[in-house]
């Protein structure tokens, strides 16, 4: 690994960015590599909707790690604007993490991304491509075997690492080569801090992650989750605060209002029960928190209701 061939001792800095074609576990391996959770995970695509830093602390290095949305070929204004958005990222970190799952044959998808890299590194020369063979805890060591093949033969990386972020397989091993590409250099952040995301983009999220739990396909590319406010309780104890916290569901139909919010408000109800807890850990406050679902007919391609809900 390039840290030990330096071997110099000078403690080690700078980003990564984690890109793939959605829901190959970009999320859960950013939470496993911090050791918090710092970016919402779901079993549907499409959940990350904008850059969450998570940042790794090691007595020689600080590795800041940038999970972005999934590379796709974008069907919406939304989609034309995550992608300008990863590919913004791509240009401003020391190395990149393409994330391709072991369980599944390479595809159009991770294509697509591969000829994304090798036009980047064509362009800008000498960032690193790390090539991370995902959910390696789901198959046995002949498909395992079969798939890291396939990906060296995809595209020409520096290094390729199988892992896992549920299970911590290699975990360690991922972040020893992800630092060994950075840079010499002065931590970044303060000593603790795990993330850059604001508050209430957090809480936002922690909510998000709740209401697609469970739901059908259809709902997670349409379902915008935003924080309209967050005040102490009045009235209240010292000793016992309360934080009133009102959260906005956007969906682009009634029929999806109807899903989210579930017969008779079951759904609603569990959604906040799981977040809430979420976010009074969050906090370390206790929350009552206030649901609301609203319709915004095709958000996702109005210019004018995406600047709203923070796209």
């Amino acid at each position: 690994m390039r840290s030990q061939e330096h071997d110099d001792g000078a403690f080690r800095s700078g980003f990564a960015c984690l890109v793939g074609r959605p829901n190959v576990g970009k999320s859960t391996l950013t939470n496993a590599l911090v050791g918090n959770k710092v970016a919402i995970t779901s079993n549907r695509p499409q959940t990350t909707r904008h850059t969450v830093r998570g940042i790794v602390h090691r007595p020689d290095a600080q590795l800041v790690l940038v999970d972005t949305p999934g590379l796709h070929r974008p069907r919406t204004l939304l989609g034309e604007r995550l992608n300008d958005l990863v590919r913004q990222t791509l240009l401003e970190v020391d190395v990149i993490g393409f994330c391709l799952p072991a369980d599944a044959r390479i595809g159009p998808g991770d294509r697509f991304i591969a000829e994304e890299l090798s036009q980047l590194r064509r362009g800008r020369r000498g960032t690193p491509v790390v090539a991370i063979v995902t959910k390696s805890d789901t198959v046995d060591r002949p498909v395992l075997a079969e798939q890291l093949l396939a990906v060296s033969r995809l595209l020409p990386v520096d290094d390729v690492v199988p892992t896992s972020g549920v299970d911590g397989y290699q975990v360690d091993v991922l972040a020893d080569v992800l630092v060994s590409h950075l840079p010499p250099g002065p931590p970044l952040y303060p000593a603790g801090e795990l993330t850059d995301e604001p508050e209430h983009v957090m809480i936002a999220e922690l909510v998000r992650e709740a209401a697609l739990d469970g739901v059908r396909e259809e709902l997670p590319h349409s379902l915008a989750v935003v924080l309209d406010e967050i005040e102490p309780r009045q009235g209240r104890d010292a000793r016992d605060p309360l934080l009133d916290v009102r959260v906005l569901l956007y969906v682009e139909r009634e029929s999806q209002k109807a899903i989210v919010i579930g017969r008779a408000g079951s759904r609603i109800r569990d959604v906040g029960t799981r977040a809430r807890r979420q976010i009074e850990a969050l906090l370390g406050r206790r929350v009552h928190l206030d649901l609301r679902v609203k319709v915004a007919k095709e958000w996702q391609r109005d210019p004018k209701q995406l600047r709203r809900l923070g796209f």
